[in-house]
């Protein structure tokens, strides 16, 4: 095991390096840099696509030729150009910027927002508890609700009950989350009938004033909402999956076995079959958790104003931020690469009789 670890481990980094070539490559296409943004601010703060649109004077550069990369820097001096670009370290080649940039990564060193003044990481660590916080809740949640709902619709299979709640989650996993948000929105959060939960926001203003334990019920009355429209389309995948390794097992010769020795029914089920059953399942829990850290994130805290880093993503492409961009893609990669890896330990410590360096050999 400890040799496939390693050749695993050894493979994030070829990995990783190809995702930061490709993102790094396609962004030297994508117009609107951080120089088209504060030239569009310059400019009267109109959109910085605007100059792609054509027609006006080009600014000059130091050469006296007409500077095509900016064509929305019409009247400022080329200087002025000049100076934003060393500012910004586009004065130098790509593949020089490139190196540099996977250089300070080795080091840990993610580099400064553009238009913030603070560090990358420092940036991630305050964002990275509400995106957590709605991960974390949200996967508890649908395993806590799917499990068991997909053990009784395993035993019951071809029953009423079964037949119900699989229309049920079908009809919830079909609707969007961002959806399902306004929905909860507009009936609980004072949209147009009931104000039961707040608005936005992850803790009331008056929060560092409440006690301990107000402080937790002041936490749990603002993430009720964004963790539940979270959730919803969860269920379906994990109720389901679980109903499905239920059933597998439950054919099998073993089960029949136990069964002939005079088991009772829950002991056979929980004793026996549970362990075997719920080996994908608890084994793709560290997948599961990032698949519901990244996804719907932006649209979620977005929705309910929450500053985590679905937003900060968002905004860094947005505005351009490349330090940002790059950095938050760095780690998240790595972070997803490493996820996988757990993965496959999680399969191994569930069940022992698994060995993926036999398989790969």
């Amino acid at each position: 095991m400890g040799a496939y670890i390693l050749r695993r481990l050894l493979l994030v980094i070829p990995t990783l390096l190809g995702i930061m070539i490709v993102n790094f490559t396609l962004v030297q296409f994508v117009p609107g840099g951080p120089v088209e943004q504060i030239i569009a601010e310059l400019q009267g703060g109109g959109d910085v696509f605007e100059g792609f649109a054509g027609g006006g004077d080009d600014v000059q550069t130091q050469s006296g030729a007409p500077n095509e990369e900016y064509v929305g820097a019409r009247g400022l001096p080329p200087e002025f150009i000049a100076e934003l670009e060393k500012e910004f370290g586009f004065d130098k080649p790509p593949l020089e910027r490139f190196l540099t940039m996977l250089g300070n990564y080795m080091t840990l060193d993610f580099g400064e927002s553009y238009f913030r003044s603070i560090s990358v990481i420092d940036l991630v660590l305050e964002k990275m508890p509400v995106s957590i916080s709605l991960g974390l809740w949200s996967t508890l949640i649908a395993y806590l609700v799917s499990i068991p709902l997909g053990i009784r619709k395993a035993v019951h299979d071809g029953s009423s009950f079964d037949t119900w709640t699989s229309g049920a989650i079908i009809v919830a996993y079909a609707i969007p989350g961002f959806l399902f948000a306004i929905l909860l929105l507009v009936l609980f959060a004072g949209g147009s009938y009931w104000q039961i939960f707040p608005l936005r926001g992850l803790t009331s203003d008056n929060f560092d004033d409440l006690s301990l334990l107000g402080k937790i019920g002041d936490y749990f009355w603002h993430i009720a909402l964004p963790v539940l429209a979270s959730t919803i389309a969860a269920f379906a995948t994990l109720t389901l999956l679980t109903k499905n390794s239920f059933l597998d097992e439950i054919k099998k010769h073993y089960v029949m076995t136990a069964r002939a020795k005079g088991l009772s029914e829950s002991r056979v089920l929980y004793g026996h079959v549970f362990r075997n059953a719920m080996l994908i399942v608890i084994a793709g829990f560290p997948a599961v958790f990032i698949g519901v850290f990244f996804s719907g994130s932006i649209i979620i805290e977005t929705i309910f104003s929450l500053d985590g880093l679905g937003r900060l993503g968002f905004e860094a492409a947005v505005a351009r931020d490349y330090p940002v961009i790059f950095g938050t893609l760095f780690i998240f990669g790595l972070m997803s690469l490493v996820v996988g890896i757990l993965s496959d330990l999680m399969y191994v410590l569930v069940d022992p009789r698994i060995d993926f360096e036999s398989r790969e050999g």
